[in-house]
Parts: C-alpha cells; structure tokens; sequence
C-alpha cells in the first residue's frame, strides 16, 4: 500500500498545475479555497479566475491527473468548483502578484 501524503505534500503537487493562460500555479494563484482529507477521499474547493475561464476544463483535468500520480488507487479526489468568494488578484501569494505586476493588489 503506498503511503498517502500529507496536505503540505498534496499542496506542493497542486503547484504543479498551472494556469495556461496566466503561467503561474493554481496555489500561488489563490485559486484553491481548502485542501483536506475527509472519510478516506481528499477534498478540494477551488475556484477559476473567471467563471469564464476557457481553461477550467483542463485545469480540472490537470488536478486529478496529478492528485491520481501521487495518491493510492483506493483514495478518491472529490474536487468542487466555487464561486464564492469570487477570485481576486489580492488572493494571489505576494511573490505572485509581484512576477505578474500587480504589486498593488493589497
């Protein structure tokens, strides 16, 4: 049985999925509301920076494809798409904001 990371581990794998569009990880980006492990399943919230957003599709895609590369079999990903709070650039990690010019966002 292979062995489940921990949140800080799943976090650092979710830094791995970036957003096409804007080129910067959907974690540095503030678009993962809450990361958890509940009955056996990890548990995502997040959000897009638009419900617009033409990329939505594969950045789900990219999260399951990476939480399914770390994760046992056995352990399922229930991830939701949230609208509330609506993304901001102020929700961005400040080294983010900075390498995309918006150093203002706070």
């Amino acid at each position: 049985m292979t062995a489940i990371p921990d949140i800080d581990q799943l976090m650092g794998t979710l830094k791995r999925v970036a957003d096409p569009e804007i080129g910067a990880n959907i974690v540095d980006l503030g678009l993962i509301y809450r990361l958890e492990f509940i009955n056996g399943q990890v548990e995502i919230d997040m959000t897009m920076t638009s419900p617009a957003c033409p990329m939505g599709d594969l950045i789900i895609d990219d999260i399951h494809a990476e939480m399914e590369r770390v994760l046992p079999p056995e352990t399922g990903v229930k991830l939701t798409v949230l609208w509330e709070p609506p993304w901001q650039p102020s929700m961005m990690s400040a080294e983010c904001r900075g390498r995309l010019g918006w150093r203002d966002a706070d």
